[in-house]
C-alpha cells in the first residue's frame, strides 16, 4: 500500500513541521481553545499553529493566537518543547510537529472563537484539574511549568 500524499492541513508531511503555542495566563487562569481538527480535536488546548516561512516564533505566536481567540498578545520566550507524532492505522505518520510554546503577556481584545478554534476560554486549574477533556501536552505542561492543574 502506498504512502498517503501529505494534505493542504499538515496531515501526511514529508518532513516534521514547527509550530508554536501561547501560554498566556490572565487573573490565575490561562487561555485555551477547544480544537475543531486533528491533532487534538474536540481536545483543549494551548492554542497556536504553524510557522510560515519568513517568520519568528514571536510573529507566528501573536499571528495564530490572533487568528484563533481574536487577542492580542505580545509573545516572549519559549517556555517548553516538544514532539506531537501520530500515526495511522497502517502506521504512517500523520502528523509531525516540533512544537515550541512561547510565555506570553495577554494585551488586549475579547475573546472570540476562529480559525480551527471551536470554542475559546479563560480556563481555571480547578477547570483543568476536574471538568475539561485536556490534551495530554496540554495537561503535562501546565502541571509541570507552571503547578497548574495539579
Amino acid at each position: 500500500m502506498e504512502k498517503p500524499a501529505e494534505t493542504f492541513n499538515g496531515a501526511y508531511p514529508s518532513c516534521p513541521q514547527v509550530a508554536v503555542g501561547a501560554i498566556v495566563f490572565k487573573e490565575d487562569k490561562v487561555l485555551l481553545v477547544l480544537r475543531g481538527k486533528p491533532p487534538a480535536e474536540n481536545l483543549w488546548s494551548i492554542p497556536g499553529g504553524s510557522v510560515k516561512l519568513g517568520e519568528t516564533l514571536q510573529e507566528a505566536t501573536e499571528r495564530e493566537i490572533k487568528e484563533e481567540t481574536g487577542l492580542t498578545i505580545r509573545a516572549r520566550e519559549p517556555v517548553f518543547t516538544f514532539d506531537l507524532v501520530e500515526r495511522d492505522d497502517r502506521g504512517y505518520i500523520r502528523f509531525h510537529y516540533v512544537i515550541v510554546d512561547l510565555a506570553a503577556d495577554y494585551v488586549s481584545g475579547e475573546l472570540q472563537p476562529g480559525d480551527d478554534a471551536i470554542d475559546v476560554r479563560w480556563v481555571s486549574s480547578k477547570d483543568v484539574k476536574n471538568n475539561l477533556k485536556v490534551s495530554l501536552a496540554t495537561r503535562k505542561l501546565l502541571k509541570q511549568r507552571f503547578g497548574f492543574g495539579v
